[in-house]
C-alpha cells in the first residue's frame, strides 16, 4: 500500500509540473496539496507541500494541507474536496493530457555516410508517446530503404526524464546503424545477395564508441564509464609502493634514452623532472603528466602543462570542438565552422564569393610554435585524412597511411575513426584516463607502450 501511495505521489508531482507548463497553476497547487496530505507526513509529502507553496505562497489549500499533516484540528472541507477530486484515476486521466511536449514526436537525425565509394543516408525518427518507438532507416541508391531497425520504449514513457531518454535512444540507434554499415554487416544486402527489411530489436543499441578524458576535470575508465571523484588522495604505503607495477616500452624516440622505463612505486612523473624523463624530447614539459597505480588500476593524469599526452584510440572516439589529435607527425584540431560574415552590403552591389557547401566542422593543422597551418572543411558531415586519399592529404608524411582516418558527424556527435592505419591515431587526454595493458601513448615525437606487471 505504501508503495502504491509513493507511486501516486510521484505521478502527482509529474501532473503538477505539466499543469504549470500549461498555465494551470491553481490546479497544480490543488494536486500537490491534496497528495501532500494524502499519505504519511514524510519527506515525500513535505516536498509536495513545499512545491505547492513555491508556486503560490498564499495558497489556502497548502495551509490546510500543512495543518492536516501536523495534526492540527480545523475545518479541512476544502482540502478533503481536493483530495476527492484528485483521485489516482483523475491523475491518470489528466496525465495523458499534460504529457511532455514531444508527445507528437521529437525531431530525429538525418546523416549521410560514405562507404565503399558510395553514399548512404541514415534517418532516425521518433513516433511520439502515443506510439512509443524509434525507427532508423538505411537508404541506398538515392532513396531505397535497404534496412530498418525499430525499438519500443513503451516501458519508459512514465520516466521523469523521458524526453532526454528518448533523445539518447535515438542518438544511439543512429550511431549503431552507421557503425554497422561501416563494419560491413550489410554488405550482403547492398550487393543483392540477402534481404534487408525491418528488424525489431529488444536489446539496447550496441554502439562501440570509445570515450576518453578529453575534457579538463573529467575522469574516464577504460570501458568508457565516467567517474566523478578526482584522484586527489595520496596512494597508500604498501607493497605496491616498493615494486614495479608497470613498464613503458619506447617504440619511437628521436632523442635517445632508455628502451624501457620501469619506475617503482605507485606514481611516475612524465617529464625531465620525473622518473620518465624522455631525454632529448624537446616537446615534453618538465612535468607533463603523471601515471598513478591505485586500487589495481593504472591512471594517466594530465597536469594541464606543456603540449599534452596523447592516447592511441582503439575504437571510434567522440570528439568535441577544440579536441586535438595526432595523425602521423601532424597535430590537428577539430573545430566548429565560424558563422559566415560575408552577407550582402546595404547598397545595390552584392558581395561576390565562391559557392558554399554544407559543412558540419573543420580540421585545422597546428605547426610547431602554435601557428595554424592548413584548414579543411568537412564536405557535408565527413572529412577523410590520408597520404593520398581523402580531403586532408599529407603526401610527404611517411607515417600517414594512404587512407588513415575518418571524421564524421552522426546524430549531433563528431566521431573519429581509425581506418586501419599502420601508425594509429592519438587523441589528447586532458583529464584522468584509465590505461590498460598495451595502450600506446604519444608525448611529442616519443611513442610509448604500456605494460601492466601487477
Amino acid at each position: 500500500m505504501a508503495g502504491s501511495a509513493s507511486r501516486d505521489r510521484t505521478t502527482a508531482a509529474r501532473v503538477a509540473k505539466g499543469l504549470v507548463d500549461k498555465g494551470r497553476a491553481d490546479e497544480a497547487v490543488a494536486v500537490l496539496a491534496a497528495w501532500a496530505a494524502n499519505g504519511p507526513n514524510d519527506v515525500e509529502g513535505q516536498n509536495l507541500l513545499a512545491e505547492a507553496l513555491r508556486i503560490d505562497p498564499s495558497s489556502r489549500l497548502a495551509q490546510l494541507a500543512f495543518e492536516r499533516m501536523e495534526g492540527i484540528a480545523g475545518d479541512h472541507a476544502a482540502l478533503e474536496a481536493a483530495m476527492t477530486e484528485w483521485s489516482p484515476e483523475a491523475l491518470s486521466r489528466v496525465e495523458r493530457v499534460v504529457r511532455p511536449s514531444f508527445v507528437r514526436a521529437q525531431v530525429g537525425f538525418n546523416n549521410n555516410v560514405k562507404y565503399k565509394s558510395l553514399t548512404f543516408h541514415i534517418q532516425t525518427e521518433d513516433s511520439g508517446l502515443d506510439k512509443p518507438h524509434v525507427i532508423t532507416h538505411l537508404f541506398a541508391d538515392g532513396g531505397r530503404v535497404i534496412k530498418s531497425h525499430k525499438r519500443s520504449y513503451a516501458d519508459s514513457v512514465r520516466r521523469e526524464d523521458v524526453a532526454a531518454f528518448v533523445r539518447q535512444l535515438m542518438k544511439a540507434q543512429q550511431l549503431e546503424m552507421a557503425l554497422a554499415l561501416r563494419e560491413g554487416k550489410f554488405d550482403e544486402i547492398i550487393e543483392g545477395r540477402a534481404m534487408g527489411g525491418m528488424q525489431l530489436l529488444e536489446h539496447p543499441p550496441k554502439v562501440d564508441v570509445q570515450r576518453l578524458a578529453t575534457q579538463k576535470k573529467s575522469r574516464v575508465l577504460a570501458d568508457g564509464a565516467s567517474e566523478r571523484s578526482p584522484l586527489v588522495e595520496s596512494p597508500p604505503v604498501s607493497a605496491e609502493a616498493k615494486q614495479v607495477n608497470f613498464r613503458l616500452h619506447v617504440l619511437r624516440s628521436l632523442g635517445g634514452g632508455p628502451a624501457v622505463y620501469a619506475p617503482t612505486g605507485v606514481e611516475a612523473i612524465i617529464g625531465s623532472g620525473g622518473s620518465v624523463a624522455l631525454p632529448g624530447e624537446r616537446f615534453c614539459h618538465q612535468h607533463e603528466a603523471a601515471i598513478l597505480f591505485k586500487n589495481k588500476r593504472l591512471w594517466l593524469q594530465d597536469f594541464e602543462a606543456g603540449n599534452g599526452v596523447f592516447l592511441r584510440i582503439r575504437a571510434p572516439v567522440e570528439l568535441e570542438p577544440g579536441d586535438e589529435f595526432i595523425v602521423g607527425d601532424q597535430l590537428l584540431r577539430v573545430e566548429r565552422n565560424p558563422i559566415p560574415q560575408d552577407g550582402p552590403d546595404p547598397g545595390p552591389t552584392y558581395f561576390y564569393s565562391s559557392p558554399k557547401w554544407l559543412s558540419s566542422f573543420r580540421v585545422v593543422q597546428i605547426f610547431e610554435g602554435g601557428a595554424l597551418g592548413a584548414c579543411v572543411l568537412a564536405h557535408g558531415t565527413t572529412l577523410q585524412i590520408g597520404s593520398s586519399v581523402g580531403d586532408f592529404v599529407f603526401p610527404s608524411d611517411a607515417l600517414v597511411s594512404e587512407q588513415h582516418c575518418l571524421i564524421e558527424e552522426q546524430a549531433a556527435t563528431i566521431l573519429l575513426t581509425d581506418l586501419g592505419s599502420r601508425t594509429g591515431v592519438f587523441v589528447r587526454i586532458k583529464g584522468e584516463q584509465e590505461l590498460i595493458d598495451n595502450d600506446e601513448l604519444m608525448i611529442g615525437r616519443t611513442r610509448l607502450a604500456v605494460e601492466l606487471t601487477s
